[in-house]
């Protein structure tokens, strides 16, 4: 089957080869297109080689290739780098960086990963600027200090959106459906993956066939079992 996959173009170009692996070939569509902001990346690199943080956490693989690069390469000596996910946590090592993985791909799950450790620890975070409450609220009650960098921006392509020839589109997350300019989804099966994208599909009218677990591959092993089983 091709699937359409909603990805920032640039962080696409592992996905044809992760869907060959299960036996489909990927079509990369870009709802939003990145908007990097390279004073706020100035200025979050030079206060970690600084040393004014605890912890880093990179929330995705965008701003982990623009500033695992800039980071001094004994970083992990000063702080703690966490990475939501392998794909994230490569990028980093790539640059020399040995980051941790966060053992799930929501940000919900950094405060109980880094447990009573995270008190009075300051915690750096560059990424885009969309609010993310919940993951603030959290480290703030847990007794951490939040240092957030929106160093890049995410911009609706205002384009809309080509899915000619997919049988499967998958939304990447809740932004990439919600800010899409969507054809008509007759015969085409809606994914999300992860399971806040698709609260945000449905809110919008749109039930995914199958959830993944915020990973394309976990949601890639979703649809093969969603169909065997039709």
């Amino acid at each position: 089957m091709q699937i359409a996959v909603t990805r920032l173009t640039e962080k696409g170009k592992s996905d044809s080869e992760l869907c060959g692996k299960y036996g489909h070939t990927a079509k990369i569509v870009s709802p939003l297109k990145a908007e990097l902001r390279p004073s706020l990346v100035q200025t979050f690199v030079l206060a970690a080689n600084d040393g004014e943080f605890d912890a880093i956490f990179f929330t995705s693989a965008y701003p982990a290739k623009h500033i695992g690069m800039l980071l001094d390469r004994e970083i992990t000596r000063k702080c703690r780098v966490i990475a939501i996910g392998p794909q994230t946590a490569k990028i980093l090592h790539d640059d020399g960086i040995a980051a941790e993985v966060l053992p799930s791909f929501y940000s919900r799950d950094f405060v109980p990963y880094l447990g009573d450790w995270i008190e009075g620890k300051r915690i750096g975070i560059p990424r885009a600027d969309v609010p993310n409450p919940d993951l603030i609220n959290a480290i703030e009650n847990a007794g951490g200090m939040v240092y957030e960098y929106r160093c890049y921006g995410l911009v609706p392509t205002g384009e809309l959106l080509n899915l000619e020839g997919s049988d499967v589109v998958i939304f990447t997350s809740a932004n990439s459906f919600s800010e899409a300019l969507l054809p008509d989804l007759s015969g085409i099966m809606p994914a999300a993956i992860g399971e806040i994208t698709a609260e945000r599909m449905k809110a919008g009218g749109v039930t995914p066939v199958v959830v993944g677990d915020g990973s394309l591959e976990g949601t890639l092993v979703a649809l093969n079992a969603y169909l065997k089983i039709k």
